[in-house]
């Protein structure tokens, strides 16, 4: 088996390896979502986007005020709070935080400089502060209002906080965690907890008219006559003529963060089926509906009772896979001659008792006259899911290859949540479970497909690596700047879909 490890050190041989021929869902502050804050200074514009629960992040850009051209996106792991400019620097402060749900407020004080595009997270390593307001007083001193650490006996701690100023000779050269939480003592107020969305969305909507939010795309398909089929957080699926004009758009109605989850067009391409996504509590009975290819109506639809993922197989009909209810991901293998899936055998009745996970398959059975998707015959075991003894292994995307093998991706359980080295794509025999090669990374995959040479990879970082199919050697390895692919699909040997955090698709070649 070979190991591959993703490491500083790394050097590509390949500069800027995809070449971006389209890009649909393009709007102004399309990398923001639904605005929550906006401030401006001469020049310049910064808006914050809502915090998303799927992707765990919060977007802020900054741009252009004239033109409306993005300078620098950064993201951030609690919702935000406040932005403020600096009087001089090209240096955008923006404050973050939560309720940790028992006891904390925490948060961070991000440092943004559009110019270099590094962020720095300023607090000293821990759990932080909730920052609530900021402003520069001059180019040395800013004056920040806290929330109270926690709320330990202390209900005013919702609606009060404490204003303390720190100074820096050079604001520039501010360091990770280089601010003490001693410096954050000061006096206690009231601090009632604003809300800026309505100002917000009235700023962009003078600059611009037809800004139009969109959410992370989830699966992205292409028609062999060029229509490409989306499906997105908040939309179940939408087609897109290969003039870049959507043909039609078919919204979700449901009211939580719901929309298309996956994507599996019948073998005749006159419909497509999507599983739409729904809260953790209704995922045995999330909803499979089926669409016209031609104008988007609703031919047929119902909710399979159980957990499941909606795949493609090998012979392009529709498949349902088996999915655990307990677990937050779900192996999705697409291309399968057999349905794959991670079954769990718990050992104890209590939840957080030892389980053992298998990696299993059944035969597709046969669809029925309707075109519903075929469901799966009887299991069989295959394998311990991890061939790590005594790990335990999150499931992620994968794809079945020529040979019968299956490339996927995961993460490793811990109890302190992922380590470095703990993402992975591994390839295995799918006969004895024998890994042929497992490549390693710091940040979980997004999607993942595949060719006939080589498998594409999507991170949550931002980066889009393709390794070599035959022993997970990286060939090349590209980053999008200020969003992540949250959706990727392989059409041929040199072009690929991408899809993004920010609703766009970005139909690429790859030089």
């Amino acid at each position: 088996m070979v190991e591959v490890d993703l490491g500083p050190a790394m050097i590509l041989n390949v500069i800027n390896p995809l070449r971006v021929d389209g890009v649909l869902g393009d709007r102004p502050f399309a990398e923001i979502g639904e605005p929550v804050l906006a401030v401006m200074a001469e020049g310049s514009l910064a808006v914050a986007g809502e915090y998303v629960h799927e992707s765990g992040q919060a977007p802020v850009a900054v741009y252009d005020s004239h033109d409306l051209s993005c300078r620098a996106v950064l993201r951030s792991r609690f919702p935000v709070h406040a932005l403020a400019f600096h009087p001089t620097l090209p240096l955008l402060a923006v404050g973050t935080g939560k309720y940790d749900g028992g006891y904390f407020f925490e948060g961070a004080l991000l440092l943004l400089n559009w110019e270099t595009h590094l962020t720095v997270s300023s607090f000293e390593d821990g759990i932080g502060r909730e920052v609530l307001g900021l402003e520069w007083l001059d180019d040395h001193a800013l004056r920040l209002l806290l929330a109270p650490p926690d709320d330990w006996q202390d209900k005013a701690a919702w609606v009060e906080g404490h204003v303390a100023v720190v100074r820096r000779a050079d604001w520039d050269a501010v360091g990770p965690g280089t601010i003490d939480l001693t410096e954050l003592a000061g006096p206690r107020f009231s601090a009632p907890r604003s809300d800026g969305r309505a100002e917000a969305e009235a700023a962009l909507s003078r600059l611009s008219g037809n800004r139009e939010p969109r959410r992370s795309v989830r699966a992205i398909e292409e028609l062999s006559d060029g229509r490409i089929l989306a499906a997105l957080a908040g939309i179940a699926v939408e087609c897109w003529l290969p003039s870049g004009e959507v043909s039609w758009r078919i919204p979700d109605d449901d009211d939580s963060d719901g929309g298309g989850q996956e994507l599996a067009v019948a073998p005749d391409e006159r419909s497509v089926w999507a599983g739409l996504m729904r809260p953790y509590a209704q995922q045995s009975a999330r909803p499979l509906v089926r669409y016209s290819v031609a104008d988007g109506a609703r031919i047929d639809g119902f909710s399979p009772q159980h957990p499941y993922t909606l795949v493609q197989c090998h012979d392009g009909l529709p498949a349902i896979a088996p999915a655990d209810m307990d677990r937050m991901t779900r192996l999705r293998v697409r291309r399968g001659r057999r349905i794959y899936f991670q079954e769990v055998e718990r050992t104890a009745t209590r939840w957080l008792d030892p389980t053992v996970e298998w990696l299993s398959a059944a035969d597709p059975m046969a669809a029925g006259p309707d075109g519903r998707p075929c469901p799966a015959g009887d299991p069989r075991r295959l394998f311990r899911y991890s061939w790590v003894p005594d790990e335990s292994h999150f499931a992620g995307p994968g794809v079945e290859i020529a040979d019968g093998s299956l490339v996927y991706a995961g993460t490793v359980y811990h109890g302190h949540g992922l380590q470095p080295g703990g993402a992975f794509v591994v390839r295995r025999d799918v006969t004895t479970g024998d890994p042929h090669w497992v490549f390693r990374a710091d940040c979980a995959a997004t999607d993942l497909d595949a060719d006939t040479d080589t498998v594409y990879v999507g991170y949550q970082d931002g980066d889009i690596i393709a390794l070599d199919l035959q022993d997970g050697s990286v060939r090349w390895r590209q980053r999008l700047q200020g969003v992540f692919p949250t959706a990727l699909t392989a059409v041929a040997a040199d072009r690929l879909l991408i899809g993004t955090s920010d609703g766009r698709v970005l139909t690429c070649r790859i030089r």
